[in-house]
């Protein structure tokens, strides 16, 4: 039954945030089990023919996959886009249009991290970087880690990156009017990313999915790397009290960093509707 499938829809290769390469990305996710994969980069879909020829040489079902950062009551949520259309020119200008401003940001993340010390930190995590026009916390912090600031990079986005810390820097995200938008126009779904994770009260949280609900937006990660088994129970009420599909995935950055293994998680709960079930005439096999 597809409701018992081991996929995993949300990781990130060295084309974005990650540190594997698409196809090393694609063997891992094949050993540990998984059945059906997308890759979902920050804001890009640079890695998506790779990462589909890689799946497809493994015998393993494969859904286009990006992951849109977005502002939404001064929070930045992100927005995971599922079995689209990689070639849409509207979805590749947008996506291009929230990338712009990354170099920017970070030279003034830099120069925060300077004034407390903490000098050559843009060139440090270009280092680390696969796609310049990608630079992010994520590679800052894991130069200030290879300079020994911080013992891993949770303490770095504690102590420097998060904000009202010397390197936070906001930067101006796609609206979640844009990211519907560029993903359902491009024939894929729309799905809320790690719901748990953002600081929204009662009353924002029931705002963020009656706005999602209300642009078009189908899909919400039940199971994915950050939450908790509560998490797992309150957003299967969720989904199912608004009338989502579920998703599930690993949100998977690297074997070194990220605590959740691509196909590792528990299952969905057999009360829910998978999104794999409303994409399956856009999966590659």
């Amino acid at each position: 039954m597809v409701d018992i499938l081991n996929a995993d829809l949300h990781c990130h290769s060295n084309v974005s945030d990650g540190t594997l390469c698409p196809e090393d990305l694609a063997a891992r996710a094949h050993a540990r089990g998984v059945q059906l994969w997308a890759l979902t980069d920050h804001d890009e879909i640079g890695g998506q023919q790779r990462a589909a020829a890689a799946a497809a040489a493994l015998g393993m079902a494969y859904l286009t996959g990006t992951e849109i950062s977005v502002t939404f009551a001064g929070e930045t949520v992100h927005v995971v886009g599922l079995g689209f259309d990689a070639g849409d020119a509207a979805l590749q200008a947008g996506l291009a249009r929230t990338r712009g401003g990354r170099e920017l940001r970070a030279r003034e993340m830099a120069a925060g991290l300077a004034k407390v010390g903490i000098e050559g930190a843009y060139e440090g995590a270009l280092k680390y970087v696969g796609n310049p026009d990608l630079i992010s916390r994520t590679h800052f912090a894991r130069y200030l880690v290879e300079i020994g600031a911080c013992r891993d990079t949770p303490e770095v986005f504690r102590k420097y990156l998060t904000e009202g810390k010397p390197g936070f820097v906001p930067h101006a995200w796609a609206t979640l009017e844009d990211a519907v938008g560029w993903i359902t126009g491009a024939g894929g779904m729309a799905v809320v990313a790690h719901p748990g994770r953002y600081k929204f009260n009662a009353n924002e949280e029931y705002a963020l999915f009656s706005h999602f609900k209300d642009l078009g937006g189908r899909g919400v990660e039940v199971v994915t790397g950050s939450h908790t088994p509560a998490d797992y129970a309150k957003y299967t009420e969720l989904a199912q009290e608004f009338d989502l599909y579920a998703s599930r995935g690993s949100d998977f950055h690297s074997p070194a960093e990220s605590h959740t293994d691509l196909g590792s998680l528990p299952l969905l709960s057999p009360q829910l509707r998978p999104v794999w079930a409303a994409l399956a005439d856009r999966i590659q096999r």
